[in-house]
């Protein structure tokens, strides 16, 4: 793949129109079919059944109730990269900043097919989830990236990428999860 490529890649939100690409490409070779971008979002019932097959239909249920789940980057009309994004609400408690969740949405996972892998396609698709999370009113962007040698969280992304995309780092999650946000209304507040 060349970089021509990658500025070739355009990106659609996961709904139900697009739920049959998103599967496609969570259960293509090396996608994340065990975990469905479920992890940060089961609720305590959902986490009790982590198997891969209860894992999708969660989250199929949540796109057929109109739930934004994330965007699909798409390559001459094939899935090729997932970015989960959505109202931090949607998701189970991030960080415990004590903040209301209301305006603020969060990046939590991506998925690149290994052809298009370190080739800069993860910060096209930051701006994607900025643009859709700041079409749906969103105030704030947060993300939870992770050193580059992390042995852990490396789906969340890395700190060098969130930090060329505009992001501040407001504290930490854990000891390897930093927190990252963006404003992305002018009217937002910490």
């Amino acid at each position: 793949m060349t970089q021509a490529d990658i500025h070739r890649i355009v990106f659609r939100e996961v709904t139900a129109d697009t739920q049959a690409d998103f599967e496609k490409l969570v259960e293509s070779r090396g996608g994340p079919k065990a975990c469905w971008c479920m992890v940060w979002r089961a609720t305590p019932e959902e986490a009790k059944r982590p198997d891969g097959a209860s894992r999708k239909a969660a989250m199929v249920q949540r796109i057929a109730a109109g739930t934004t789940v994330g965007l699909l980057g798409y390559l001459d009309e094939k899935p090729v990269a997932w970015c989960s994004v959505a109202p931090r609400s949607t998701y189970r408690r991030l960080v415990d900043d004590g903040k209301p969740d209301e305006g603020i949405w969060s990046i939590v996972c991506f998925f690149v097919v290994r052809s298009l892998r370190g080739q800069g396609l993860s910060q096209r698709m930051i701006a994607a989830a900025t643009e859709l999370a700041k079409s749906k009113g969103a105030r704030v962007l947060e993300a939870y990236p992770v050193d580059p040698e992390s042995p852990s969280y490396r789906f969340m992304g890395f700190v060098p990428t969130f930090e060329a995309a505009g992001f501040q780092e407001v504290g930490r999650a854990g000891t390897r999860r930093h927190v990252f946000q963006l404003r992305v209304e002018s009217g937002a507040v910490d």
